[in-house]
C-alpha cells in the first residue's frame, strides 16, 4: 500500500483532474459572485438552512469555491483545495438528495441562478457530483507532491539548503 501512495505518477495523473476540478469551481463561482442575491434565492429554495444563514452562505460560498479552484489549478496547497472541494461536494450532494426527497422542482443553482436556463436537479446531478467528489478524493489521497507552485517552492527550499 505504501508504494501505491508514494508512486510519483500520481502527480501527473492528478494534474488534469486538478485543472478540470479547478475550472469547474471557477465556472461555478463566477455567477454567484456577480449575482449574490440570485444565488441567495437558490440557497433559500433548497430549504435546508435557516433563513438567517442564507445570505451568509450566498456571500461566502462562492469565494471558497474560487479559492479552492485557484488552489487546484496553480498547485498551491492543492491537497487542501481538494479537501475543500470534497467537503463542498458532500454538502451539495446531501442538499440535492434532500431537495429531491422533498420533491422540489428546481435547477441546482450550480452554475447559474433559477431564472437562467440550467439543468434541473436529478439523479444525474447527484452522479455528476459524486464523480467530482471521487476526483477530489483521488487528488487528496494520492497527489502527495502536486505539480505546481508547491513543487516549485519545495525545489527552491531544497536548493537554498
Amino acid at each position: 500500500m505504501k508504494g501505491l501512495l508514494t508512486w510519483r505518477g500520481h502527480a501527473w495523473l492528478a494534474l488534469p483532474l486538478r485543472w478540470y476540478l479547478g475550472l469547474v469551481f471557477l465556472m461555478a463561482c463566477w455567477h454567484k459572485i456577480l449575482h449574490p442575491a440570485s444565488f441567495a434565492l437558490d440557497v433559500a429554495t433548497y430549504d435546508v438552512l435557516p433563513l438567517m444563514l442564507v445570505n451568509f452562505m450566498a456571500i461566502t460560498l462562492p469565494w471558497v469555491e474560487l479559492a479552492a479552484g485557484v488552489m487546484l489549478i496553480v498547485g498551491f496547497k492543492a491537497r487542501a483545495g481538494s479537501l475543500l472541494v470534497a467537503g463542498m461536494m458532500v454538502v451539495f450532494i446531501v442538499a440535492l438528495l434532500m431537495a429531491m426527497d422533498k420533491g422540489l422542482d428546481m435547477s441546482c443553482g450550480c452554475f447559474a441562478s433559477q431564472g437562467m436556463e440550467e439543468d434541473p436537479i436529478s439523479g444525474w446531478t447527484v452522479l455528476r457530483d459524486l464523480g467530482w467528489l471521487a476526483e477530489s478524493m483521488y487528488v487528496f489521497v494520492f497527489d502527495r507532491r502536486p505539480l505546481g507552485v508547491d513543487a516549485w517552492l519545495a525545489r527552491r527550499r531544497e536548493s537554498n539548503v
